[in-house]
């Protein structure tokens, strides 16, 4: 009996030391105003989200995941805070190997969050995404106005006119914000993620002057790699 006991201790050990050892991304941080619900670390593959850890909150809001990724990818961090609401706000970074530091409040999870890290990815997405969020700000405003207009007023048809060309305009100049980023970044990962997430229909030649300008490792990226699914569909 001991030498059983004593076999699976040895054996716990060795998945223990294993997975520490195979660990590669650790994600520290503390939820503000958080006293009971659950943290989930997630990835998103094969259409779905999918659980890499999780941890249970009960009066203490520090959490400390561990993790392997074989790659840079978009990560998630999503709380489960037992209120019910199936509409859990998600926080979303750029993970790749090293620490991250993620401070943020239980009200307003994902809007009041702060991201420590070295991370070239994650900081040149945070850079995109301030960027992207002002256009799209600027697209709130423009259907704003047009909601207090009349189709049916001549006046308003003008207006409407007006701000549909100010919408194109817009559009046109948040795809093209996106080509030069991620052209101006082809050494990164972020690069093909952000036109496969924000630009996938865009002219198929801007997704593929995107594409020739990778470098090979991001060519072979999980993002390099949809991008180039993304491109071949559209060919077709």
């Amino acid at each position: 009996m001991k030498k059983i006991l004593f076999s699976l201790l040895t054996l716990s050990l060795i998945i223990s030391c294993e997975s520490s050892k195979n660990s590669n991304l650790n994600v520290t941080g503390y939820v503000d105003g958080l006293k009971k619900g659950q943290l989930f670390l997630e990835k998103y593959a094969d259409s779905s989200f999918q659980s890499v850890d999780s941890l249970k909150i009960n009066g203490d809001a520090h959490f400390n995941f561990e993790a392997h990724i074989d790659e840079p990818q978009i990560m998630f961090l999503r709380l489960d805070d037992n209120s019910g609401d199936e509409n859990q706000e998600i926080i979303k970074f750029f993970a790749e190997t090293g620490d991250y530091d993620i401070q943020t409040k239980m009200k307003n999870f994902s809007n009041k969050v702060k991201i420590k890290t070295i991370s070239n990815n994650h900081l040149k997405y945070e850079e995109y995404n301030e960027m992207i969020d002002k256009f799209n700000n600027k697209n709130l405003d423009l259907i704003a106005a047009g909601l207090k207009l009349d189709e049916t007023n001549e006046n308003d048809i003008k207006q409407i006119d007006s701000l549909t060309k100010q919408y194109n305009s817009l559009l046109k100049r948040k795809y093209l914000y996106t080509v030069n980023f991620a052209v101006n970044n082809k050494d990164l990962e972020v690069a093909p993620y952000v036109t496969v997430a924000e630009i996938y229909d865009a002219n198929v030649k801007y997704l593929d002057t995107i594409y020739k300008t990778l470098n090979r490792k991001v060519k072979k990226s999980l993002y390099g790699k949809e991008l180039k699914d993304l491109i071949e569909l559209r060919e077709e």
